[in-house]
């Protein structure tokens, strides 16, 4: 037999449903959170500062990984082979 419910009742149980993933939403955020920084510690990144790691961070994702993985391997390929000036 088909339940009736009412809209108000369905909107109360849509308003819960909404409260519980908003909370798991926080808590998935902060475990996220937890696991790139984890990854970063240690790499040198997490000496910059706050808002430089966040303009670093943005680029990066804008580019996406591959592309971001290959455009700092160029740069740092073409600087390590790049003669230096000596003066003396």
């Amino acid at each position: 037999m088909p339940r009736n419910r009412s809209a108000i009742a369905a909107l109360q149980k849509l308003e819960a449903d909404r409260e519980a993933l908003d909370a798991k939403q926080r808590e998935l955020e902060a475990q996220a959170a937890k696991e790139v920084g984890q990854v970063i510690l240690g790499t040198g990144i997490e000496k910059f500062s706050k808002k430089g790691l966040k303009k670093v961070a943005e680029a990066l994702g804008q580019l996406g990984e591959t592309a971001a993985i290959a455009k700092l391997t160029v740069s740092s390929s073409s600087r390590a082979s790049s003669p230096t000036k000596e003066t003396g």
